[in-house]
């Protein structure tokens, strides 16, 4: 059995903490800001449309937050395209498979959530 990971931050209100790492989590870039704006984010999950990045989906869990559940971060980006019959059958086509990208990380999330009770 291998011991939990943590990971020591470098705050500005707090110095230097150590707390665990979520396994899910995707690691972590220097860290120069308040405790509560700390946040752990797993892998980034992009969903995708003829090459143009649409939504990206990850983890992410602010430990020290007024809502320190882990969580499910979704970005949107400002892609925007006129299209015809065809590709928009195809985006949603692909939309499709976004959702279904989208559910099995509802259900990753769920079995956490409850890992965590």
């Amino acid at each position: 059995m291998t011991a939990p990971r943590t990971v020591t931050v470098h705050t500005l209100d707090h110095g230097s903490i150590v707390l665990p790492e979520p396994g899910w989590c995707a690691g972590h870039d220097p860290f120069d800001g308040q405790r509560n704006d700390f946040t752990h984010y797993g892998a980034e999950q992009p969903l995708h449309f003829r090459g143009h990045l649409l939504w990206t989906a990850m983890l992410a869990q602010a430990p020290f937050s007024s809502s320190p559940l882990v969580g499910a971060y979704i970005e949107q980006t400002g892609w925007a395209a006129t299209l015809d019959p065809a590709s928009l059958r195809a985006l949603a086509d692909v939309e499709q498979a976004h959702a279904d990208s989208l559910r099995r990380l509802a259900a990753q999330l769920a079995a956490l959530r409850e890992d965590a009770r």
